[in-house]
């Protein structure tokens, strides 16, 4: 691990030593920046971001996090005694930390599962309506008519295929939370 303080990342950044600074963070479990002002929270964040080219998520509980947790592609705010304003400012909100793990675990895995089966959905719905209106043209002598009328589309855009991803949506669980937690392995297949 390695233990940073903001008098230290301050030299870093003025005295452009990002690449040995990601050098040395690399050969590391976890980095811990402590004693460092909102700006670097967020200049280490984007550094990370822009250099290595990953996901960041940034968790954070008070008004000094909020940069940091703007700055990342995935914020949580954990609701404490600060303040809400790192809450206002994130994606994601926790009453304690102890419950990120279960946000990431089973509510990351389980939401990856459903987006994979709502993007595989949508190509099923237009594929076949792309081929419906593919033979139509075929029975019509490709003479540019409708098919349809412009409001029956959108009667079945809004009933007909709108019901099974909101279906998806608020009942799919593919795993069981109790699993997901203790085989955290499972969250790499979701991707």
């Amino acid at each position: 691990g390695l233990v940073i303080d903001g008098r230290t990342l301050n030299i870093i950044f003025q005295g452009g030593l990002e690449e040995k600074f990601l050098e040395l963070t690399q050969y590391c479990q976890s980095v811990l920046c402590c004693r460092s002002t909102p700006l670097q929270k967020s200049m280490v964040v984007k550094l990370v971001r822009r250099q290595l080219k990953v996901m960041t998520l940034s968790i954070g509980d008070g008004a000094n996090d909020v940069n940091m947790i703007q700055a990342a592609d995935v914020g949580i705010g954990i609701s404490g005694q600060e303040g809400m304003q790192a809450v206002m400012a994130s994606d994601f909100a926790i009453s304690r930390f102890k419950h990120l793990k279960k946000l990431l675990l089973v509510h990351g895995h389980w939401c990856y599962a459903r987006l994979a089966k709502m993007v595989i959905y949508f190509f099923y719905k237009n594929v076949c309506y792309a081929s419906l209106l593919f033979w139509y043209q075929f029975f019509c002598g490709f003479s540019g008519s409708t098919m349809i009328d412009y409001w029956q589309m959108i009667f079945f855009n809004l009933f007909f295929t709108s019901v099974p991803p909101l279906l998806f949506g608020a009942l799919d669980k593919d795993v069981s939370a109790e699993t997901l937690l203790c085989l955290p392995e499972l969250y790499k297949n979701g991707q």
